[in-house]
């Protein structure tokens, strides 16, 4: 049986509601992925629930970039950046397909945060810090060679410039890379199941009852231990056990918008200071530039945050300000995304302010709970949530785990051999596309979307030659793969959480999704009134984001 198939989801519950499970872990982002993976290479039976789809939260809706938190130095969150920057370095190893390294453009600009030499000092200690490798190391740029290197940059108030490195990647994909090896290695995993009670015995907790929220069936999970790891949710799971706790949270929004490359051709990523000494990235990819982001404190619905007309606006304008040619305007914005942060609670400061570390919490009642953290560091946070289980174990049961070993592990889809390169698994797999009829182009987009796992693409491209559909065979293709081993269940998933199309390639997401959509039901066998509300869920999805304007 593929215990990750969207086909199987009722047997992956029969087993869930008969076993008994070591670890039970309440949320399907990148930290609850990263704590399943570590739990399970250390030898614990695991079980992980997420309500919604993986990386529908926080983990989908990041700056998609994997990077040292350069900025954070001027909170002074010295061991953050420390501990990010190498973990960058490890993430590139383990999911080469999944992090791409960007040159990163910084302005110096008049009246700016950063002067020259500060800058340059800043710089030195951040990559002291985060032990970046020399290749990587950043350079000093003049007036003339920053505008070289972006000749659309402001010019009346341009000090120079710093060139640097990070790595591009795409954050929900990276969580379901995780989730895929860590089910390889025996963890059980399911979405769209919400944990709505917990289940005690001498008021420890021993389980969670949940509800499958496709068919409406509640049903309990037996575990040794509960770890809620469910970002911006964890005061609801921890508002469950009805002690009246303090929240921990302060949730912050960040918005990001998509355009048209053709309207900013930028050669490079900028990362650049704003009117409201804040920063912004711009980031090309393929043929759009996206731009984020906005942080602003948030109390509305978790679920659909919006992206508002202001947001639209406070972004425009901190891109107009160093690229005045561009003229950007809301009818330029093509799509975007609004996520949240779950930010440790610090009364009295604003929401630039706050820390990013993350934080553990540990309750009466056994429940492990974290909060915080950046997509760069997850892979640390789950093992310091395993830490402290291994430690319970060792204490209680007199069992040793072994230590943590994930910074070796080379994830799903990163099964590539260094020796080779990812450059050179490129080639050697765009050639083999192109045997099956492929552009290179669109060979290269699936060979950097599913690394080591192209194989797999290619073989169900071949068996669905001789198919007709209105869906392109790619289309059809990433599609089949996703049901089959990446659970994914409703066209929303697909088009967001297992491509980014809605937000890098909308048109064609307008274009194919009745016919996806119907193709979807003919494979897990939908009624017309479950096909009815997965299709309204992604015309809700595509109205928020505020298009006709």
């Amino acid at each position: 049986m593929d215990s990750f198939s969207a086909k199987n989801r009722d047997t992956i519950i029969e087993q869930m509601s008969k076993s008994s499970f070591d670890v039970l872990i309440i949320g399907g982002g990148i930290t609850g992925a990263g704590i399943a993976l570590d739990a399970t290479t250390r030898g614990l039976k695991v079980a992980l629930i997420e309500m919604q789809d993986f990386a529908s939260g926080t983990s989908g809706r990041s700056t998609k970039l994997i990077h040292g938190g350069l900025r954070y130095l001027k909170q002074l969150e010295f061991k953050l950046v420390a501990e990010v920057g190498k973990e960058r370095e490890i993430i590139h190893h383990i999911a080469p397909h999944l992090t791409k390294p960007e040159h990163m453009l910084l302005p110096i600009v008049q009246n700016g945060s950063l002067g020259k030499f500060s800058a340059r000092i800043g710089m030195w200690f951040y990559e002291w810090l985060a032990g970046v490798k020399k290749s990587e190391l950043h350079k000093i740029l003049s007036v003339e060679e920053t505008l070289d290197a972006e000749p659309l940059l402001r010019k009346d108030n341009l000090l120079g410039g710093i060139v640097f490195y990070e790595y591009r990647t795409d954050d929900a994909r990276l969580t379901i890379e995780v989730l895929k090896e860590a089910v390889s290695r025996g963890a059980l995993a399911i979405n769209y199941t919400k944990a709505i009670e917990f289940i005690y015995t001498n008021e420890k907790i021993v389980g969670v009852k949940v509800i499958d929220q496709l068919t409406n069936k509640a049903y309990e999970i037996k575990a040794s231990y509960v770890i809620n790891a469910t970002g911006p949710w964890v005061d609801d799971i921890d508002d469950l056990e009805k002690k009246h706790e303090a929240h921990k949270l302060h949730i912050t929004k960040g918005v990001h918008i998509v355009i048209d490359a053709k309207k900013l051709p930028i050669k490079q990523s900028v990362y650049f200071d704003t009117h409201d000494k804040r920063m912004i990235f711009i980031i090309p990819r393929d043929e759009k530039t996206y731009i984020g982001t906005t942080d602003t404190f948030y109390e509305g619905d978790l679920v659909s945050p919006k992206i508002t007309t202001d947001d639209k606006n406070y972004l425009l304008k901190c891109v107009n300000d160093y690229f005045p040619s561009a003229k950007l305007s809301l009818t330029d914005i093509e799509s975007g995304w609004a996520g949240l942060r779950p930010l440790i609670n610090k009364p009295g400061k604003g929401p630039s302010e706050i820390s990013r570390k993350d934080e553990v919490f540990i309750f009466d009642s056994g429940l492990i709970m974290i909060a915080g953290g950046k997509l760069t560091g997850y892979r640390k946070m789950a093992q310091r949530v395993v830490d402290i289980v291994a430690k319970k174990y060792a204490s209680h049961e007199k069992i040793n785990l072994a230590d943590c070993t994930t910074d070796k592990i080379q994830l799903s889809g990163g099964k590539i051999d260094s020796k080779l390169g990812f450059s050179s698994f490129i080639k050697s797999k765009t050639t083999q596309g192109l045997t099956l009829g492929l552009s290179i182009t669109e060979s290269e987009k699936l060979i950097s979307r599913y690394g080591s796992n192209i194989d797999e693409l290619y073989t169900i491209i071949e068996k669905l030659k001789e198919e007709r559909s209105e869906l392109p065979i790619t289309l059809r293709a990433q599609l089949i793969y996703a049901i089959e081993k990446e659970m994914c269940v409703t066209p929303s998933d697909f088009f967001i959480r297992r491509t980014a199309l809605l937000y890098f390639d909308i048109a064609i997401v307008k274009k194919y999704k009745a016919e996806l959509s119907l193709y979807i039901k003919n494979i897990l066998l939908w009624n017309d009134e479950l096909k009815s509300k997965w299709d309204d869920e992604l015309e809700k999805i595509i109205a928020d984001l505020g298009l006709d304007i």
